[in-house]
């Protein structure tokens, strides 16, 4: 079922970009009606586990939109920082918006700064981040393995990481159902959404299947040097949260 071409190596940074800067105004609404909201709840989670303390420096990586990095700001509160990282600038445009937009009940939330920075070549000293997340975002990098480096080298002795990402269903049933929504459905609906023309909705269900499964995912991350690395299926492994320690 799956058909859409995947950019190779030298073309998927200049692909990938010129796809989500189309999409960036409608990816919001998208995500929400092709997840049927459940990516609110995923994200939530996801912060929950990532175990944020008062005071802390939070990187949301591939942060785009700001979701992960406006979870993150209530949990650092304003001794914090949260640092919102995406190479898309459409993207962060939209982040920037909304972090702009938080309303004055949320004083007591960290400050987020929006930063315009390649997941590969990360512009943060070693050791200077007490927690990383990403959401849906590392399968879009070019160089998986140099990206977890990266996470790793930024993060405190001690530090978290958390990735939200699509993966593999454990039901096969289950897995043949969803693939046929995600190959079939889902590019139709998102184009209707969002009214683009790039591709970037074959693309997005192409890429959630080349991504390693759960298991050869976690030995990634062993391999980039964490320690206590777990994930945790949910929706029936439709998307994981995988977890480590630096």
């Amino acid at each position: 079922m799956e058909t859409f071409p995947l950019p190779s190596a030298n073309e998927k940074e200049t692909v990938v970009q010129r796809m989500f800067t189309s999409a960036a105004r409608a990816y919001d609404i998208n995500n929400t009606v092709l997840s049927f909201g459940l990516h609110h709840l995923w994200k939530r989670l996801t912060i929950s586990l990532l175990e944020i303390r008062e005071g802390q420096t939070v990187v949301d990586l591939c942060g785009g939109t700001a979701d992960l990095s406006l979870l993150a700001a209530r949990k650092s509160g304003r001794t914090g920082h949260v640092l919102t990282m995406d190479l898309n600038f459409a993207m962060l445009r939209i982040g920037k918006e909304k972090v702009e937009g938080r309303t004055n009940s949320r004083v007591a939330d960290s400050p987020v700064v929006v930063i315009q920075s390649n997941a590969e070549f990360l512009s943060l000293k070693d050791g200077s981040v007490d927690r990383l997340v990403v959401g849906f975002g590392l399968r879009n990098v070019t160089h998986l393995d140099i990206a977890l480096q990266e996470i790793y080298r930024v993060l405190k002795p001690g530090g978290r990481f958390a990735c939200l990402e699509f993966s593999t269903p454990v039901n096969g049933l289950w897995r043949q159902m969803y693939r046929f929504y995600s190959f079939a459905l889902l590019p139709s609906i998102g184009k209707v959404i969002s009214g683009d023309q790039t591709g970037i909705y074959e693309y997005l269900p192409a890429s959630i299947a080349r991504f390693p499964d759960q298991e050869t995912f976690r030995s990634m991350i062993l391999r980039a040097g964490f320690r206590d690395v777990v994930y945790r299926n949910l929706s029936g492994g439709i998307v994981a949260i995988h977890m480590g320690v630096r």
